[in-house]
C-alpha cells in the first residue's frame, strides 16, 4: 500500500509540475528585461549545463521580479525549471506553521519535545551561532524551532516543524497558491528513517518561479494573510547565512532571504530593499558552494547595478 501511495503522489506531482509552471497573470514580461538577465547570467558564467551527480545534467533556475513599477515585472533564465532547493524549502514549511498559529490551532509558545530520528544535526549550519544542537528529549517551543529552522537553517528543527505542520497540510497550502510541483515530500534525514509512504517518494524540488512568487506574496502581505507574511519576513530578515547572493549587495540593502546548500546544489532566494531599489531574486544552481560563490556574488552585483541604473533615469 505504501508503494502505491508513493507512486500516486509521484504521478500527481509529475503531472502538476508540468501543468502549473505557467507565469501568473498578475506579472508582466518584457523581452528587454529578460534579455538583460540572460546577459548577466552569461557574464557570471552560470549559463552552462552542469553534472549534478545522481540528479543528472542540470541547469540553473533563475528569476527576478522588479517591484518598482505599477505592476510587477518578471524575467529570468530557466525560471520554470524544477531543481533541488536544499534548505530553501524550509520557508514553505514555515508558511504552514505560521498559518496554523494564525488559525489558533496552537501557540508559537507551545512546548514541543524533540524525538529521534529528527535530531540529525551533528554540527551547526552556522558555526558561530551559540545555540546548542537539538537532541532527543529536548523541550523547546514552536517559536524556537521556527527561528532555528529559518535563521540557522537547522535540519533537526526542520524535521520537527514538518511533523508539527504535516506534509499533507503544507502541500494543500502550496496548491492553494498554485505551486504544484514544489510539494514538500521529504524531511532532512535518511530515507530509512522516513515515515511510511515518504520513504520511496521523490525528493523535494522547486523552481525559481515558485520561490520568487512566494517572496512576492510576502512582499504584498498576501502569503496566507498579513500576519503570516510579516512574521515570515521578520524571520527571513534575520538570516545568518550571508555568503551567497548577499555578498553582491551593498551594505545599505536589506535582504530578506532563505539560503540552501547541499552536495551539488547552492541556492538563495529573497527580497532586496534598498530605498528606491526593490526587487525579488531567486537563484538555484546545480553547482557546489565553494565553486559557485564568486559567480553568485557577480550575478547579484550585476542585477543590483542593473536595477540602480534603471531607476536612476526616473
Amino acid at each position: 500500500m505504501k508503494h502505491f501511495f508513493a507512486f500516486f503522489i509521484f504521478l500527481s506531482v509529475s503531472f502538476f509540475a508540468i501543468a502549473q509552471s505557467k507565469i501568473p497573470g498578475y506579472y508582466i514580461q518584457q523581452k528587454s528585461f529578460t534579455d538583460s538577465l540572460l546577459q548577466i547570467v552569461h557574464q557570471a558564467n552560470l549559463d552552462g549545463t552542469y553534472d549534478a551527480g545522481d540528479d543528472g545534467m542540470e541547469k540553473i533556475s533563475f528569476a527576478v521580479i522588479d517591484l518598482n513599477g505599477r505592476r510587477p515585472l518578471i524575467g529570468g533564465v530557466n525560471m520554470e525549471n524544477f531543481i533541488y532547493p536544499a534548505s530553501v524549502y524550509k520557508m514553505y514549511v514555515a508558511m504552514e506553521i505560521l498559518k496554523q498559529v494564525s488559525n489558533e490551532e496552537y501557540s508559537l509558545y507551545k512546548s514541543y519535545v524533540v524525538k529521534s530520528p529528527n535530531d540529525v544535526d551533528h554540527t551547526s549550519e552556522i558555526s558561530w551561532d551559540p545555540r546548542p544542537l537539538l537532541k532527543d528529549g529536548d523541550t523547546v517551543t514552536v517559536d524556537y524551532l521556527l527561528d532555528l529552522m529559518i535563521t540557522r537553517s537547522d535540519n533537526s528543527a526542520a524535521n520537527c516543524m514538518i511533523d508539527i505542520a504535516g506534509r499533507k497540510n503544507i502541500n494543500e497550502t502550496m496548491h492553494e497558491n498554485g505551486w504544484y510541483g514544489s510539494e514538500v515530500t521529504r524531511k532532512f534525514l535518511s530515507r530509512k528513517f522516513e515515515d511510511s509512504g515518504y520513504d520511496t517518494i521523490r525528493s523535494t524540488v522547486t523552481s525559481a518561479l515558485h520561490a520568487a512568487d512566494f517572496m512576492y506574496k510576502i512582499y504584498k502581505n498576501e502569503l496566507v494573510n498579513p500576519w503570516v507574511s510579516q512574521q515570515l519576513k521578520v524571520l527571513l530578515g534575520r538570516q545568518l547565512d550571508t555568503t551567497k547572493l548577499s555578498i553582491g549587495l551593498p551594505h545599505t540593502a536589506m535582504f530578506y532571504h532563505k539560503t540552501g546548500w547541499w552536495n551539488y546544489f547552492t541556492n538563495d532566494v529573497g527580497i532586496v530593499d534598498d530605498r528606491d531599489i526593490r526587487y525579488i531574486i531567486a537563484l538555484f544552481t546545480p553547482i557546489t558552494e565553494m565553486e559557485v560563490r564568486p559567480r553568485m556574488k557577480e550575478l547579484s552585483r550585476r542585477v543590483y547595478e542593473m536595477m540602480k541604473r534603471k531607476y536612476a533615469k526616473k
